[in-house]
């Protein structure tokens, strides 16, 4: 019999929301996981939040206080969705009292915070996946063997974009994601993030790097009421933004290669522009989030004029055959996030990671970290 595993689900704004229809969703894609996710208590401090969706995914207990979650023995997991400020103290907190934990990148708002709860995971000995969706993507796990396979040859030099427009109306809500004591850094945290995760997941590890930040919209208005997602208000007191809207840095790999790394969060004309082009010896390859099942391949021995095709990823790619059954069939991002619930719940049961770990956050920190003092510095940083 399939043993169930009680689940509480710390935040409950967007990313809370993705994580728990993840745990809906997972048996039916998964279906030889051993453990049954049981949706026991959701928390958010925000009134009113948590009872509702209690009532709509089926969660048995709402609270306000996430404090309540550490002494019940039933809950096994948590997933953390909160404000980038509160990752550190709620991931020790949990990792301590015994909790499996999923929990979203940045894992806070430095490399010391994501330190912190790697060394609290490591002591506690429970489960800790963060929250890298994109290397989920089939394409992405495609691009992965062509690479080590050496069929694109010595890669040489890639560039990595994550543009979005989320913030470039003048107008968007001076929420805690654009303050430097709750977010952190700015697109640094957000979006780079995901970067430097697929940078060194497709190619390795960093060197070196030089990176350049800017502040486009210099202040925002507060918000009068709690915020979901990307709120515009057009009434209300002016304050500064203190935090990153755009980054570009380049990378030197410990293999050699060269990277153009660039996000941007006030990109208009883009709405999740996130993809990547990598460039060898023999060969190349590119991904576009946006077309999530195409990976665009040229490889073969003309070097010059060489033809590009475009492969639809099918069964075979990735985990892709959980969710269609042929090429050109269609996943999206809430695929992804169930992937990762998988690699979550099964490291449980298998007492060892799968997917993104809490050493991936701590090494991307460490590169965003780099990134500011460069940005600070106007010079190279080493890794």
């Amino acid at each position: 019999m399939r043993k169930s595993l009680g689940i509480a689900v710390a935040g409950f704004g967007w990313m809370g929301r993705v994580h728990t229809q993840s745990y809906l969703r997972v048996l039916h894609h998964f279906p030889d996981l051993s453990v049954r996710p049981e949706l026991l208590a959701v928390a958010d401090e925000v009134p009113g939040r948590a009872e509702e969706a209690a009532e709509r995914y089926g969660f048995s207990t709402a609270v306000r206080d996430w404090t309540e979650l550490l002494d019940d023995p039933a809950i096994e997991a948590v997933s953390i969705g909160t404000p980038n400020f509160l990752h550190r103290e709620l991931g020790v907190a949990l990792a301590q009292a015994g909790k499996h934990l999923w929990i979203e990148k940045p894992v806070g708002c430095t490399a010391a915070d994501a330190r912190a709860v790697a060394a609290a995971v490591r002591e506690s000995g429970v489960q800790a996946t963060v929250g890298y969706n994109y290397r989920n993507a089939p394409a992405v796990a495609a691009a992965r063997e062509l690479i080590a396979a050496g069929d694109l040859g010595v890669v040489t030099h890639a560039r990595f974009r994550l543009f979005s427009d989320y913030a470039a109306a003048p107008d968007s809500a001076l929420s805690w994601r654009f303050e430097r004591a709750r977010g952190g850094s700015g697109v640094l945290g957000d979006l780079a993030s995901h970067g430097i995760d697929l940078v060194r997941h497709l190619l390795g590890d960093i060197e070196a790097l030089v990176a350049d930040t800017a502040i486009f919209i210099p202040e925002r208005t507060r918000p009068v009421a709690a915020t979901a997602g990307h709120t515009r208000v057009t009434d209300g007191e002016r304050g500064a933004v203190e935090n990153e809207d755009y980054v570009g840095a380049q990378l030197r790999l410990e293999s050699g290669a060269r990277v153009v790394l660039e996000a941007s969060r006030v990109a208009v004309g883009d709405q999740n522009n996130y993809g990547f082009e990598v460039h060898g010896t023999r060969g190349a390859l590119a991904w576009d989030f946006r077309r999530l099942g195409e990976l665009r391949v040229s490889t073969g021995d003309d070097y010059q004029d060489q033809p590009t095709r475009t492969v639809l990823v099918g069964p075979g790619a990735g985990e892709f055959a959980a969710f269609q059954p042929g090429s050109g069939n269609a996943m999206g991002y809430d695929d992804l996030k169930v992937i990762e619930a998988w690699h979550f719940l099964r490291s449980i049961t298998a007492g060892r990671p799968y997917g993104a770990t809490l050493d991936d956050a701590v090494r991307s920190a460490e590169a965003l970290d780099a990134m500011a003092e460069s940005a600070a510095s106007r010079a190279w940083v080493s890794l």
